[in-house]
């Protein structure tokens, strides 16, 4: 009879090694190996779901490649999952056998989310709900605050694997959730539940009944205190969608952000709003991202964002004061923080803004997280406005990446930005010289550098002057 043996996992990349590591082979990651006891495969006991391992010498199921023009195209129907919201970071639908993992910060709404959905798609198929963190009192108690009463919609309380894919053989649902993947275990693995080894034999469980079976199955993941998904990285790789929910508990918004997607784009977002019953969604984001137009303050600057496929109008602030300490502070929040001081750097050597003895402060309104370059032109502007104690106008919108040398540098998807910064009532937008022609309503200004952008937005339109970079007057 086989013995049991020891080997070493990495919590990173799942990398499995005889001894233990100090830096992992894969991906280079300092002390992530962790023991566990691998015993020898056992015949599955007949009922429990999982099939007895194949013996030594058996024959290999045959199979021949064919060519790929010979594989029939199945034009199999999306399931609306009753979001649009959820339907467009998706690709447009719930693919039939497609594994769907959803990652976020505790208490952000994901079972939320998932249990009203499962409530909007049992209204036509069967649904099943595995609660492997509550009871099935506790999910029924939340769907009644949420209005969900659904006949096809079945709850079942279980962290047994083996149990959840006996289930899944037997009622045969169109789409199934696990909450959440680091609490349900193979019996027949003797390490604990959320190891490496029993999310990757789990989820690798799972993906191959939602293929054979055609059911889609949406995973809920834990994440790490820096916000990446708890679990070994391959847990990523073996599903089809990795979708994170995030938000600012101090606001009511909530976006669902997709990273991969094998069946639509990825980087698209979903943009929520927690209400007394649930989530609900938001048809125009951008007012989201806008407040106080008809009040403007100096500081203020307006961009328009693109999230995958999706434009969105977001208001800049930025705050200018004399530091009090022998080094200034410099603080961003939705914008990247080496992005900030790159463009705090061109503002000071290439524009002249003696920044060397200023606080800096750069935040996004509503909590966006704006990561791409075309908000680089907007964050300097709303930095000289501030020093400049000046006003941009809040019908124009600036857009552009902001190079080492001063340059304002093309973005991408230019026209679908200024299409959707028209529909809100902006007038006036300031691009890249080097953009290609767009069709618009705007009066669209092309610049080269930051400092022919900072003379239109910073000074009235009748008679642009340099004074922008001088501080602005000491008052008596």
């Amino acid at each position: 009879m086989a013995k049991a043996r020891t080997q070493y996992v990495c919590s990173e990349c799942g990398y499995e090694s005889v001894r233990w590591l100090g830096r992992c082979p894969g991906c280079e990651a300092w002390n992530t190996f962790l023991e566990q006891i691998v015993q020898p495969p056992t015949p599955a006991v007949p009922g429990r779901g999982i099939a007895p391992a194949a013996t030594t010498g058996a024959a290999p199921r045959p199979r021949s490649a064919v060519a790929l023009a010979a594989v029939s195209q199945s034009d199999q129907m999306r399931l609306p999952s009753g979001f649009g919201e959820l339907d467009r970071v998706l690709g447009g639908g719930i693919v039939p056998g497609s594994l769907v993992l959803i990652g976020g910060d505790p208490g952000i709404g994901k079972s939320t989310l998932l249990l009203q959905m499962a409530g909007k798609l049992a209204a036509g198929a069967r649904v099943l709900y595995v609660c492997a963190e509550e009871s099935a009192q506790q999910v029924r108690l939340r769907a009644e605050r949420l209005g969900i009463s659904a006949e096809h919609l079945y709850v079942l309380a279980e962290t047994d694997l083996e149990a959840v894919l006996a289930e899944l053989e037997t009622l045969r649902p169109a789409a199934a959730i696990v909450d959440s993947i680091q609490t349900v275990y193979l019996p027949a693995l003797t390490a604990a539940a959320g190891s490496v080894s029993q999310v990757r034999e789990c989820t690798g469980a799972l993906m191959r009944l939602a293929k054979r079976a055609g059911t889609s199955l949406f995973l809920v993941g834990h994440v790490t205190k820096e916000g990446a998904l708890a679990g070994p990285k391959v847990l990523e790789h073996l599903v089809d969608t990795v979708l994170y929910f995030e938000g600012d508990r101090f606001q009511s918004h909530r976006l669902l952000r997709s990273v991969k997607n094998r069946f639509g784009a990825t980087h698209e977002i979903g943009v929520f709003e927690m209400v007394e019953r649930g989530l609900a969604e938001v048809e125009n984001p951008s007012e989201l991202f806008l407040s106080g137009r008809e009040d403007p303050a100096p500081g203020t600057a307006t961009i328009v964002a693109c999230e995958g496929s999706r434009p969105l109008v977001v208001e800049l602030q930025a705050l200018v004061s004399p530091t009090s300490y022998g080094s200034p502070r410099r603080t961003a929040t939705g914008i990247e923080y080496n992005r900030f001081l790159q463009i705090l750097a061109v503002l000071e050597k290439r524009v002249g803004i003696p920044l060397s003895k200023l606080d800096a402060y750069v935040a996004s309104v509503g909590g966006l997280d704006v990561a791409e370059p075309a908000a680089d032109l907007g964050v300097a502007i709303a930095v000289a406005a501030s020093f400049r104690d000046r006003i941009v106008d809040p019908k124009t919108v600036l857009v552009g990446e902001v190079g080492l040398g001063g340059q304002v540098r093309p973005v991408s998807q230019l026209e679908l930005r200024l299409k959707e910064a028209a529909k809100l009532g902006f007038r006036r937008a300031i691009v890249p010289r080097d953009s290609p022609p767009v069709t618009t309503e705007m009066e669209v200004l092309p610049v080269a550098r930051v400092l022919d952008a900072m003379l239109l937005a910073l000074s009235p339109p009748e008679s642009p002057s340099a004074d922008v970079c001088q501080p602005p007057p000491e008052q008596e």
